[in-house]
């Protein structure tokens, strides 16, 4: 009689286990899921576009400094007498 109830429990449970999974691959479900994901990941991405634009600003910063350069203008260039790039 034990016997008998243990495996009717497990089998509800087993039931009713299986009926939530299924009803978590429904297509509106997977779609809001993915949706969610895929905004998290848009704005980490979003942050670490931010970062590495401020750590190459600084790194600009740096070695501007370093070669004691002022703007972009003063900086020497080898090809002043070519006009097409060839």
């Amino acid at each position: 009689m034990i016997r008998r109830l243990f495996y009717m429990a497990l089998g509800a449970y087993l039931a009713v286990w299986t009926m939530r999974k299924l009803q978590a691959l429904r297509p509106d479900h997977v779609a809001r899921r993915t949706a969610g994901r895929m905004a998290g990941y848009a704005g980490r991405l979003g942050e670490f576009a931010g970062d590495v634009r401020h750590l190459a600003a600084s790194r600009e910063t740096e070695l501007r400094a370093a070669f004691r350069l002022d703007s972009v203008e003063t900086r020497p260039t080898r090809y002043d007498d070519v006009k097409d790039g060839r």
